[in-house]
């Protein structure tokens, strides 16, 4: 599955502005299409969550430094292979093999430890905002890599929570609706994948 801007944006806690100037400086182009409107995947999701929570605890400048530094590092294909963490300084990478460098104030140096928060986890944006669990982005909603290529659907099922968004029109098709057309999708469920596709157009 692919994400467009503004629910890339919604599950990174990345704001519009930086997804584009992350794009336009090469920080992180997106892999399914960088072309106007740009396409992401789950990996650039998952980078890019990265990038919001470093920034949340340190200056653009320094994430911009730190981004720049991977390719020395130079053993994955992609951003999302890493795990990252910052001290409010120091931005530091851990490799798929456990290694753990520093990127800033001493590039490529190998550091003996460094624990590192959950960014899938909710936290809080370098404005204050909250960012949801990647996980669990909403009530009844879920998000696993391995259904539907880490889409977000009604916690339990594989239905999109777009695909219930989009059929709801509160006339003719009603949250109380759709139980009938999903049986595993309730009430509630529904009117949970309508507010968090209403919160997707608040975003942009």
């Amino acid at each position: 599955m692919t994400y467009t801007p503004a629910l890339a944006a919604k599950l990174s806690g990345a704001t519009p502005y930086q997804l584009n100037k992350w794009r336009t400086k090469g920080l992180l182009v997106p892999e399914v299409s960088p072309a106007r409107p740009p396409v992401y995947s789950y990996r650039d999701l998952v980078a890019l969550r990265a990038m919001v929570f470093i920034r949340a605890k340190t200056s653009a400048q320094r994430l911009r430094a730190a981004w720049g530094k991977l390719d020395m590092v130079a053993v994955a294909d992609h951003p999302s292979a890493y795990s990252f963490g910052t001290d409010g300084r120091g931005i530091f990478v851990r490799l798929p093999d456990g290694t753990v460098l520093d990127l800033i104030d001493k590039p490529g140096h190998l550091l003996s430890e460094y624990t590192f928060e959950e960014l899938f986890e909710e936290f809080e944006n370098f404005r204050g905002q909250r960012v949801a669990d990647l996980r669990r982005p909403a009530r009844s909603l879920s998000i696993h890599p391995r259904t539907l290529g880490g889409y977000p659907v009604v916690e339990g099922t594989r239905v999109p929570f777009d695909t219930i968004a989009q059929l709801v029109d509160g006339d003719d098709v009603t949250t109380e609706d759709i139980p009938d057309m999903f049986p595993r999708v309730s009430a509630r469920a529904a009117h949970d994948a309508v507010e968090f596709a209403r919160s997707l157009e608040e975003a942009m």
